[in-house]
């Protein structure tokens, strides 16, 4: 008598030995990522020192490009509005310095101006650069920015060479024409004068209005004075 078990064995399917699953190789990825990252990284940090070389050069052409009147103009007025002496100034006196040499900026302006260029006050920060922890509940006030006399001369310099020469000529009229009025008198040539220390005499005056009066009417509008500026 045939049993079924050898039959049965015989045809049976050979036994299969199956690879463990694995995940595709996300190491490869992860390195490629990686490299990308850094790269990154390394073209920020390039732009970044080519922006400041530039910032740098920009400065030190401006500063080049500036009179010697214009450099004492800088100076006078920092000094003017540098209340305590301290060499730097805040807010309130970059605001009225700017706007005597002819620029008044608005607030969000001079705030940008303080944030690049300007430090923060004395006792706002740690040691480190890490701001003072405020107790919970306190009310934290706005940092205090402060220009230094290096950083303010750096940027009046740059705005001073990239005014239109015009404005400048106007800006000079308007401080002769100092009530307005639409003309420089002889009045307002004595005042500046003296304001200068100039020791100019009434003939002399008087002779300025005379050749430069192209109206006959005793005074210097403001084409007229351009015209002079512009030869």
């Amino acid at each position: 008598m045939v049993t079924c078990s050898s039959g049965l064995s015989s045809r049976a399917a050979p036994p299969t030995h199956q690879q463990p699953y694995t995940t595709p190789g996300f190491a490869p990825s992860s390195s490629k990522n990686a490299q990308t990252r850094e790269a990154e990284r390394l073209d920020a940090q390039r732009r970044l020192r080519e922006q400041k070389a530039a910032a740098e050069n920009d400065a030190a052409t401006a500063l080049e490009s500036l009179s010697e009147e214009q450099r004492e103009e800088i100076q006078e007025a920092f000094n003017l509005f540098d209340l305590d002496k301290d060499g730097y100034i805040d807010y309130h006196e970059l605001k009225v310095a700017m706007k005597a040499l002819g620029f008044d900026e608005p607030k969000q302006e001079i705030l940008a101006i303080l944030q690049t260029s300007g430090v923060q006050a004395p006792g706002q920060q740690q040691a480190g650069g890490s701001k003072q922890k405020q107790p919970a509940g306190k009310y934290q006030s706005p940092p205090r920015w402060l220009l230094s006399f290096q950083a303010f001369q750096v940027i009046m310099a740059q705005r001073i060479v990239s005014r239109d020469p015009q404005d400048e000529i106007n800006r000079a009229f308007d401080l002769f024409d100092g009530d307005g009025k639409g003309t420089i008198t002889l009045q307002d040539l004595e005042r500046v004068a003296k304001e200068l220390g100039e020791g100019l005499q009434h003939e002399e005056l008087q002779a300025m209005i005379d050749e430069f009066d192209m109206n006959g009417d005793g005074a210097i509008n403001r084409e007229e004075f351009i015209n002079i500026c512009l030869g």
